[in-house]
């Protein structure tokens, strides 16, 4: 009888262990193939690198904006700025002035 319980105490022994092993296999495995793994690793520096120029076009572009804005301020409003805002938005032309459209 004694027998029977150490081999039961053996198998359930090699149970565990190789549930150990697949539990580490695992986790080995998202470690490296993962979404943060080591093979993404090269990808998400492409992309920080894609992200790092986008984000200096767009500032770039903030500060033409904050540019214009500056220019037509409500106390002291560039006249220049003002001036090809009407002739673009409302279509306001001199009498002594000619309008040539050119096609994009």
């Amino acid at each position: 009888m004694r027998r029977g319980k150490s081999l039961a105490a053996i198998q359930n022994g090699r149970v565990r262990q190789h549930g150990a092993l697949a539990a580490l296999l695992v986790m080995g495995g998202i470690a490296i193939a993962g979404p943060s793994g080591l093979l993404a690793w090269s990808e998400n520096l492409r992309l920080l690198d894609q992200r790092q120029a986008q984000l200096a076009e767009i500032e770039k572009e903030r500060t033409a904006l904050q540019n214009r804005v500056a220019l037509l301020d409500q106390d002291h409003a560039d006249p220049d700025m003002v001036g090809e805002l009407l002739r673009s938005q409302l279509n306001v032309v001199h009498p002594d002035e000619v309008v040539i459209k050119l096609e994009d």
